[in-house]
């Protein structure tokens, strides 16, 4: 499989709900930023390779190996997050561009070992859970800080948007996994939300909010 087979069917996956809701050939080309007719014949090559289930007209669901090979490919991708924030103290902002070469490599014994190394670890830098060698994910509840309720107190547990200057605006305002976060108070002109950390309080913006994933303590 090449690199390009591979970044079509992560995402695919992602915009289809873990691979199994049908996507537009358009949102794949926007995401790829191609064009929708590229899109239609990697798609066609796919399906061949029984990765993919394409109805012209309708869309594109991965097949059962199709999510097997996304689920994989994440796996690896978010156990180089780890490593590289674990053990060569990489930032959280700048590991994502990095793992998305280290994504690739193909030694399966490679990534086993890595996963024993890191021991066996759930869930990335972001928060996101990391599928094991069999394609399983370990799911917590959780809301959007855009969501909860005023007056309750939540922990931060991922986050959304995993842009470099996103990860840097939070690392500014002291946020990070675990945080504790009071919600005080929720603008109705702007649905702005003003929020308690460490006895501070600071205000957030909706785009802020709707990016940062929380549980309720």
């Amino acid at each position: 499989m090449t690199l390009t087979e591979e970044n079509y069917i992560k995402a695919i996956y992602h915009l289809g709900s873990n691979g199994e809701k049908t996507v537009n050939t358009n949102a794949i080309a926007e995401v790829m930023q191609t064009k929708a007719s590229s899109v239609t014949d990697m798609i066609k090559k796919l399906s061949e390779k029984n990765y993919a289930d394409y109805k012209k007209y309708q869309g594109v669901t991965l097949t059962k190996e199709g999510r097997f090979v996304a689920t994989n490919i994440i796996r690896k991708h978010r156990l180089w997050e780890v490593f590289l924030v674990e053990k060569l103290n990489f930032s959280w902002d700048e590991v994502h561009e990095v793992a998305e070469h280290l994504e690739h490599i193909k030694s399966e014994k490679l990534i086993n070992h890595l996963d024993a190394f890191l021991e066996f670890p759930k869930y990335d830098p972001h928060g996101d859970p990391i599928p094991d060698k069999e394609g399983n994910f370990q799911h917590i509840e959780k809301i959007t800080l855009a969501k909860a309720e005023v007056g309750s107190v939540y922990k931060c547990v991922g986050v959304d948007d995993t842009s470099s200057s996103f990860l840097k605006y939070l690392d500014s305002n002291k946020i990070a996994l675990g945080t504790i976060i009071t919600v005080k108070h929720k603008e109705p002109y702007d649905n702005s939300i003003k929020i308690e950390i460490e006895s501070s309080e600071i205000v957030v913006s909706q785009n802020v909010a709707k990016n940062l994933y929380l549980k309720k303590v």
